[in-house]
């Protein structure tokens, strides 16, 4: 998963949050991508707050798209 915009041949970083789907309690496999200008900023904080509160993993997310899944 990729946070941020990442430039061209702009040095990236890989790290690990114990996150998990919010529907079924998958966990997020490869860990999330981000540069290093955006990592650690008060938006990349911001923004992963805002994705702990919000994540479906792919499966979830397509059945809440095609509406499978009631409202959390």
């Amino acid at each position: 998963m990729i946070i941020g915009k990442i430039k061209e041949n702009e040095p990236t970083i890989r790290f690990f949050l114990d996150l998990s789907c919010n529907y079924c309690g998958k966990k997020v496999p490869g860990g999330i991508l981000t540069s290093e200008k955006y990592y650690g900023t008060y938006s990349f904080l911001l923004e992963i707050d805002d994705l702990k509160k919000k994540y479906l993993c792919g499966i979830c997310r397509d059945k809440k798209r095609i509406g499978t899944i009631e409202k959390f």
